[in-house]
């Protein structure tokens, strides 16, 4: 089936390019050069173009031309997106602006001495969310696939001077979970996205965009199992140099049992994450067939 394999695309020359271009003359000019590299990407990746024409066309029911248009603007947001993240995470002067909507909903988890999970998905920019989380006061772990190149991680770790939060890397030998288990033991937050499988892992199914879709097991297993509070967060562009962070009242699972937990979360998961594509769907940032 067509699947997302847990790797990034871009190379070492390209991140290196783009950080002179910031550095010397902006955002904005960065901005603009990004838009001959988009018409590369839109060109040259012919199965990522296809999963997300299918989105436009056949799940959010676009036109054709419309859909084609969506792909390119779909490209050059995930551009935008990195750029933001390098100007952001490095501290380069900007202009950037940020609204948080929720953010007391977050505050009341990291209150609770209870440790809590925060689901998100690839929608906007996660990067500038975990780099905002830092205004919480508490330790934040957030849980990833090792997908990026190790050259191309290594320049962005020193670009933008290492990592800010505790990163907890998605391994086979399942030493993560362990991590996230001690991290919730220390009444920590732990953020996962929760879209995303390599083909192999478990997998539960929920209704998404009128058909059904299969998620990660993991992330809801997870919250179920130790019962801490959840809330499902977002961070999106609504323009140029303006972001939009999310986070959804606590939600709290504890009183069932495992199995329905798991159903119950998983569904309002979706729904949530329904809403945010549907409202900004220039930034659904999975490149597969999802529904597959």
């Amino acid at each position: 089936m067509s699947s997302w394999h847990g790797k990034s695309r871009g190379t070492k020359l390209g991140y290196r390019i783009f950080v002179w271009v910031i550095r010397r003359f902006g955002v904005r000019p960065a901005y603009f050069l990004l838009r001959f590299v988009t018409v590369y990407f839109f060109l040259t990746s012919a199965r990522a173009s296809k999963a997300i024409y299918s989105l436009y066309r056949h799940k959010l029911g676009y036109g054709r031309l419309r859909s084609v248009f969506k792909i390119y603007r779909n490209y050059y947001m995930l551009g935008q997106g990195l750029i933001d993240k390098v100007v952001v995470m490095s501290g380069i002067p900007n202009q950037f602006s940020f609204h948080f909507d929720g953010e007391e909903n977050l505050r009341k988890i990291a209150a609770m001495g209870k440790g809590g999970i925060l689901l998100s998905a690839h929608i906007g920019n996660w990067d500038i969310a975990g780099h905002l989380f830092k205004r919480l006061e508490t330790p934040i772990n957030i849980v990833l696939f090792d997908g990026e190149h190790e050259q191309i991680k290594q320049y962005l770790d020193g670009v933008t001077g290492g990592r800010i939060m505790n990163i907890i890397v998605i391994r086979n030998d399942l030493s993560h979970i362990y991590a996230i288990s001690n991290a919730l033991q220390r009444n920590e937050l732990v953020c996962l996205h929760a879209d995303r499988f390599i083909e192999g892992n478990k997998t539960i199914r929920a209704d998404f965009l009128g058909s059904p879709a299969r998620f990660p097991q993991g992330p809801f297993i997870l919250a179920a199992t130790f019962k801490v509070p959840v809330s499902f967060v977002f961070a999106v562009k609504e323009s140029p140099l303006h972001y939009h962070l999310f986070a959804t009242d606590i939600r709290d699972y504890s009183q069932f049992n495992r199995e329905k937990v798991m159903q119950e979360m998983l569904e309002d998961y979706a729904v949530t994450m329904e809403e945010k594509l549907k409202r900004y769907p220039d930034q659904w940032f999975n490149y597969f067939d999802f529904w597959n």
